[in-house]
């Protein structure tokens, strides 16, 4: 006989899992009992929407689900913010969730949750574990359902009776097998219709996003990329997918776009659309395709291959759709017939030129630090290996502008735009990769939403090196403001810490960066000590984005 606490460890360690996310909580101490005697490791959070984040980052980074642990009530409501992540982002991930008693529901008992109505509109399935036999059944289910088709987020509920209750289940049901997601491929009709669409195509685009990708795929996209000439582009923080130096990269689509790129996307004849959905922030606010029918109101022929059928059609009427994984389809085009073009290499060779000059870091900013030569900098120090991560904020412009991605495996950061991912993710990276570098960008307002996960990182020896871009503002919203309303700033002014000294309060390494020359020894100190890290760069406030200073933000908003 076997706790339902013990039965959910067992099914944990049959899926493979090696560490779980969480905070603890009364609701489920049986669980955190059997986990004391596993292999799996317990990440102890300092807040559940931390903890559900580094779990998301996790299976961004290994496509397997990332698993966390909350309590009911309130630990539940605070992983909200990772469980959006997780949807938003198409990644698996499974958060267990603690429960009042069985007999105590539809009483409004201490910490009572309805979690069907609470998280039901942002997960593929939310249940709850009514018996103690039926645990290998519901996490088999929850892995299968969290991979399956378009990734997602899963959440189970656990009665706390339901933890203590003993049971014998089914010899051949006590242990789910592992799960593994299915692969689809397009049939040979569509292959051959989309034969015919690129024999057809005088100006065709890749674009290429979402989930399901493996490193096998990537190197299946570049080698058919390569065979006909075809330009790639990414969408919105999928960078990892393609090689940016590789001549046929033609930059990445999504907040702050190359306006060049973006001509290039409304000139295509053909764009091929592979794992992604291209929604608000790729598709420029829904502007760049027709919609319904991009045909008939954009001018171009759209072919849409995406893992999940409810995808294709959902948004726009593809001239071809093909409900298949990035693995799928790369295995079976690669088995047709296709020439390409002469015109289509010069095409491409092209926008990779437009890439290379829009992603060469300026070389002024207002300030004593100049981000342009700090990211010229990493880029010529660090192996191509290392892992970025961040949250929301002007300031990720300098990674997703000027950092060249090399590698799959090396971003981690939320297509959703929230704020405080980095560091968690970070966090969760460097677990993952002890011995890769792993740098968390977050800006002053971002880093204070997590911060206090830089906790986790010491007491897990996790030393990720955080590069806090302090301006004093939440930049964005700034920008914005003074867009729409210049000149009168409210409600986006930051009083902030010591961030070094923070980092070195919880027993970190801790360095200040006021002007370039600082940054390069101030790194490798951080790098060296072995530690998790804080660098506090003091950005200049009129540096608010790259290439527009404050001041001129405004002065065009008041001209208008």
């Amino acid at each position: 006989m076997k706790t339902g606490g013990q039965l959910i460890v067992e099914a944990l360690e049959a899926q493979g899992v090696r560490r779980v996310f969480g905070v603890p909580g009364e609701s489920y101490l049986a669980v955190l009992d059997a986990l004391h005697d596993s292999p799996i490791e317990m990440v102890v959070a300092r807040h559940e929407g931390g903890a559900a984040m580094m779990a998301e980052a996790q299976a961004k980074l290994t496509g397997r689900p990332g698993v966390c642990l909350v309590t009911r009530g309130p630990g539940a409501t605070n992983a909200a913010s990772g469980i959006h992540v997780a949807q938003q982002d198409e990644t698996p991930l499974v958060v267990l969730v603690g429960q009042i008693e069985r007999g105590m529901r539809g009483r409004d008992a201490f910490q009572e949750v309805d979690y069907g109505k609470l998280f039901g509109g942002m997960c593929k399935w939310v249940a709850e574990i009514d018996s103690a036999d039926r645990v290998p059944e519901m996490i088999s289910r929850a892995f299968h359902t969290a991979m399956a088709g378009r990734p997602g987020p899963v959440v189970l509920a656990l009665p706390e009776d339901t933890l203590t209750e003993t049971a014998a289940p089914d010899a051949d049901a006590a242990i789910a097998p592992w799960a593994e997601p299915v692969e689809c491929a397009p049939t040979p009709a569509q292959l051959a219709s989309f034969g015919a669409l690129l024999a057809k195509a005088e100006r065709p685009l890749l674009v290429v996003g979402g989930s399901r990708w493996t490193a096998e795929s990537v190197a299946a996209l570049q080698g058919f990329a390569e065979k006909l000439s075809l330009p790639v582009a990414v969408t919105f923080r999928r960078q990892m997918l393609f090689d940016h130096c590789h001549p046929l990269y033609a930059g990445d689509i999504g907040l702050g776009i190359n306006p060049k790129l973006t001509a290039l996307v409304r000139d295509s004849d053909l764009l091929i659309l592979l794992g992604d959905r291209f929604s608000e922030v790729p598709s420029q606010s829904y502007d760049l395709l027709g919609i319904p029918d991009p045909q008939k109101t954009g001018g171009k022929s759209v072919v849409h291959i995406h893992p999940g059928a409810e995808e294709i059609g959902r948004v726009y009427r593809p001239s071809l759709g093909m409900v298949a994984t990035p693995a799928g389809f790369l295995d079976a085009v690669a088995e047709l017939s296709l020439t390409a073009k002469p015109e289509w290499k010069a095409r491409a060779e092209a926008a990779h030129a437009v890439y290379e000059a829009w992603s060469t870091p300026p070389d002024t900013i207002p300030g004593d630090v100049q981000m342009g030569r700090i990211m010229a900098w990493l880029d010529e120090r660090l192996e191509h290996d290392a892992i970025f991560t961040n949250g929301a904020g002007n300031y990720a412009t300098w990674i997703h502008r000027f950092h060249r991605f090399r590698r799959f495996g090396t971003q981690a950061a939320p297509v959703c735009g929230s704020m405080g991912y980095g560091l968690p993710a970070a966090i969760a990276a460097k677990l993952q990769h002890r011995t890769r570098d792993v740098l968390c960008f977050a800006g002053d307002g971002c880093f204070q939403m997590t911060g206090l996960e830089f906790g986790t990182a010491v007491q897990e020896g996790a030393a990720v090196i955080v590069l806090v871009v302090d301006n004093g503002m939440y930049g964005t919203i700034r920008m914005h403001q003074e867009r729409e309303y210049p000149g009168r700033v409210s409600g986006t002014r930051l009083q902030n810490p010591d961030f070094a000294a923070f980092a070195r309060a919880y027993g970190g390494h801790g360095e200040t960066v006021e002007t370039t020359d600082q940054f390069a020894p101030a790194f490798e100190r951080a790098r060296a000590s072995g530690l998790p890290a804080i660098i506090h760069i003091k950005l200049d406030p009129e540096a608010l984005t790259p290439s527009r200073t404050l001041s001129e933000i405004r002065a065009a908003a008041m001209g208008k």
